[in-house]
Parts: C-alpha cells; sequence; structure tokens
C-alpha cells in the first residue's frame, strides 16, 4: 500500500483529513508541537479505531508539515 493510499484509507473510514486530526486534538487539549508519536497512536486508536500503521502515516504528515518537532 503507498504512503497516499493510507492517507485516502483513512480519510474514507474516518471522514478526516490529517489537519482535521490535528484540529481536533488541539480542540481537546491534547496537541503540542513537541508530543510523541505514542500521543497521537493512542489518540487515533481510541477515538477512531485506527491501527499502528495508519496512525504512523498521519503522524508523517505531521512532522512533513511542520506541526511537529522533527525528531
Amino acid at each position: 500500500m503507498s504512503f497516499q493510499a493510507y492517507i485516502d484509507n483513512i480519510k474514507t473510514k474516518t471522514g478526516k483529513s490529517p489537519k482535521d486530526f490535528m484540529t481536533l486534538m488541539k480542540k481537546k487539549g491534547i496537541f503540542s508541537p513537541d508530543m510523541k508519536a505514542t500521543v497521537l497512536v493512542s489518540f487515533l486508536a481510541k477515538e477512531f479505531k485506527l491501527g499502528h500503521g495508519h496512525s504512523m502515516a498521519i503522524w508523517a504528515v505531521f512532522k512533513d508539515e511542520g506541526w511537529v518537532d522533527k525528531k
């Protein structure tokens, strides 16, 4: 599965884009630029039943967009 296919599949399953997830996390007070990937993975698993691979694809977008620190 290509990276874009992961992103497309997530959008189909949840109706949300990576930016939508960031906005939702901000509203819930759990987003910060220095957060770790585990925070996102836990949030997506709990709230949207997404697996690790899909969550890490979203994490990659967060890093590529500069929304979180690239550590």
